[in-house]
């Protein structure tokens, strides 16, 4: 019985019990959950529902909780029910219940853990979006595991997800790459605001390549040559390293764009219908400041120049002008200014800042060597890059060890405890597992002893203290995996998958043997057991996919 199951029983129960006592079922809820209580003695599931009901119905909880406890009771599948506290249902199931749950996911597959908690949501999410200056550094690339993550995560709650990265092609800074990379083509010092490393030479040599008459072309001409092929060849790295990182986005949005197809202009005139823009000192102004904005922006500078946060207004109004409901924007540690006035424009547009728009701030990223932190790429020459990251630990490992911990918090990747093959690296603790219920079933095969049909499949068989605690953790699988979403926290499956299916499993696997000995004869126990070992391959591998996280099946 899944958790999910168990609260429907639950409110069965409890309609039961209302329609006994005459009172008033519209106070009942569509849905209810249970969940696993803190302490394992406890009983195997706890339901608060007693106490949820109380006051609506002006019933006394303990005395609401004990006509559901005697309810309960009688439904197949529960062992018993204890009340507790105020009114808290501590609730036990039999083994067989309780055990069919590893047929339930074995047989679900890959869709074990999927729900359609946020289905209806309409969701744009841009992550990354480094500026197609240079390659993407360690911090573009926390974004890019966690991003990725977290809509692998919303896709399997039901939302509807549009991935994105918007190339910052416009404006100064794409002005001192090209300068940057004629430069270096000429075989002189990079200007004193231009960009530095390795890639620009490459980059310019490229170009070259491309455009043998560049160099005797005037500066101007050169210039622009340079910053159209440079951007071009910089974006196909980005989008390159990016693939080999395992991150695809559903859209490439060029800034350049919005200037070409006049959208800065449709989102003043926008802005202006709404009655937020005045002009001061011959710049035009949004007036943030109604909307708790520290100050009022610019938008048009008195030159006639576009400013980079009046190309932000246009991005925003073109998402939502492409029926997304919710932006969501992942952002560095650097960017933490930019909320007041992303929710404040938001609202100067006539949309709610708090539905229409959500800002994710992502903190810092070291990679340790040796205990110190790593300062300088050999190629990038001033940043640690994706590259750097993945040379030194693989992809699994650094998507992992990425999206393991709260976005909001600063972290440490060293380099020795990431590429270590032990159990305290946790990648390789949680991947382990994945290789050794592959390696179980293998060899199960070899010696005979196969699942067999569901119908021969003995739940009731699975009553070990052990077996009960990671069938306990593969219930949690669907709930955490929608908590995750919806709080935006990847790190929560990541931590699931050590701290309760690897450590489940391996107190299991040393505690409950699988396959036969010698000649033993092959048991309906065994049979069962293989169940609960490919049901938990089934719930690393789907949880691991959701990392973005192979689940190898040989280590």
């Amino acid at each position: 019985m899944t958790p999910a199951e168990l609260a429907s029983v639950v409110l069965a129960a409890a309609h039961a019990v209302f329609t006994e006592r005459g009172l008033d079922r519209a106070a009942l809820p569509e849905r209810t959950v249970v969940e696993r209580p803190r302490n394992p003695e406890h009983g195997d599931y706890a339901s608060t529902l007693a106490l949820q009901l109380s006051k609506r119905v002006g019933v006394p909880p303990r005395e609401l909780a004990a006509a559901l406890a005697d309810e309960l009771g009688r439904a197949p599948g529960v062992k018993s029910v204890e009340i507790a506290g105020p009114g808290f249902l501590n609730i036990r199931l039999d083994a067989a219940a309780a055990g069919q749950l590893a047929r339930v996911i074995v047989e679900a597959g890959a869709e074990y853990g999927r729900s359609d908690r946020l289905a209806g949501e309409k969701i744009n999410l841009e992550f990354v979006s480094a500026n197609p200056t240079g390659p993407v550094h360690i911090g573009g690339v926390r974004w890019a595991a966690v991003g990725d993550a977290l809509s692998r995560l919303l896709r399997a709650t039901g939302a509807q997800v549009g991935t994105e990265y918007y190339f910052n092609d416009a404006g100064s800074q794409i002005d001192r790459f090209a300068r940057s990379l004629l430069a270096a083509a000429k075989g002189e010092q990079a200007p004193e605001d231009g960009y530095g490393g390795a890639y620009i030479g490459e980059i310019a040599a490229e170009v070259r390549a491309r455009r043998p008459e560049v160099l005797t072309l005037d500066d101007t001409a050169a210039q622009e040559v340079f910053r159209a092929e440079g951007v071009a060849l910089m974006f196909d790295e980005i989008r390159s390293s990016l693939r080999d990182f395992g991150v695809e986005f559903d859209t490439y949005f060029n800034e350049k764009d919005l200037h070409d197809r006049g959208e800065l202009d449709l989102a003043l005139a926008r802005l202006r219908e709404q009655g937020h823009l005045y002009e001061s000192e011959g710049a035009t102004w949004l007036r943030t400041t109604d909307f708790g904005d520290d100050k009022d922006r610019v938008l048009r500078k008195s030159n006639g120049e576009w400013t980079y946060f009046a190309a932000d207004c246009a991005y925003y109004l073109d998402k939502r002008e492409r029926g997304f409901e919710r932006v969501v924007i992942m952002l560095g540690a650097d960017h933490h200014g930019y909320i007041g006035r992303m929710k404040a424009m938001a609202a100067c547009f006539g949309d709610d800042p708090e539905r229409n728009l959500e800002i994710l701030i992502g903190q810092l990223v070291n990679l340790l060597r040796d205990g110190a932190p790593m300062r300088m790429s050999k190629r990038a020459g001033t940043v640690i890059t994706l590259e750097d990251l993945v040379d030194a630990i693989g992809v699994d490992a650094a998507r992992y060890a990425l999206a393991r911990y709260s976005s909001d918090s600063p972290i440490d990747i060293d380099i020795e405890l990431w590429t270590r093959a032990t159990r305290d690296n946790p990648v390789y603790y949680v991947q382990y597992v994945a290789a050794r219920t592959a390696g179980v079933a293998r060899n199960a095969a070899e010696v005979g002893l196969v699942p067999g049909d569901a119908e021969a499949f003995r739940p009731e068989l699975l009553d070990h203290e052990k077996e009960n605690e990671l069938l306990k953790a593969l219930a949690e699988f669907p709930a955490v995996v929608a908590t995750a979403a919806e709080l935006r926290e990847p790190h929560r499956v990541a931590r699931y998958l050590e701290e309760s299916v690897a450590a489940s499993f391996h107190r299991f696997y040393d505690n409950c043997r699988v396959l036969p000995l010698g000649d033993e004869e092959v048991t309906d126990l065994h049979r069962a057991r293989l169940w609960l070992n490919n049901a938990t391959r089934t719930v690393i591998a789907n949880g691991l996919h959701l990392l973005g996280v192979s689940a190898p099946e040989r280590m």
